[in-house]
């Protein structure tokens, strides 16, 4: 019985790709002024089907695009521990300081997710807020969005 058991647990493990959550995974409503337009706007996800502008409002607001994103392996649910691992500072091209946002305190670079990012971001100002981004990568503010 023993390896029966065992036998099951690695044949789910090998062929589940994906995380298995204890509660399902709510997408929310379709409140955002851009649901329903084929990108995912939740900045709880990361991944190809991702907005290129993205603002913490849209949270939970654009379910359809999500969930269909999210069921076609677009995109992926942002999961705080696994960006933490894999965010290696030193390893990271911050660029230069050419945003418009440039030095206000919030890192405003899209590739980047955590408390110390703007509530909104755009892939405009992608590696050009590198002091901020610096700031809150050295102090745990921020890490990697697409960090598989």
């Amino acid at each position: 019985m023993r390896g029966l058991i065992t036998g099951v647990f690695v044949f789910t493990t090998l062929i589940c790709s994906r995380p298995v959550h204890a509660e399902p995974l709510k997408f929310g409503t379709n409140k955002s002024e851009y649901s329903n337009d084929g990108e995912c706007d939740d900045r709880r996800f990361f991944g190809k089907g991702m907005a290129t502008d993205l603002d913490r409002d849209d949270i939970g607001m654009d379910a359809r695009d999500c969930k269909k994103l999210y069921l076609a392996e677009k995109i992926q649910l942002w999961v705080l521990a696994e960006a933490q691992a894999a965010t290696k500072f030193s390893n990271l091209e911050l660029g230069n300081n050419s945003s418009e946002w440039a030095n206000d305190g919030e890192c405003d670079d899209i590739r980047f997710e955590g408390p110390g990012t703007a509530s909104m971001t755009s892939d405009n100002d992608t590696k050009k807020d590198a002091n901020d981004c610096r700031n809150a990568l050295k102090f745990g503010q921020a890490f990697l969005r697409n960090y598989k």
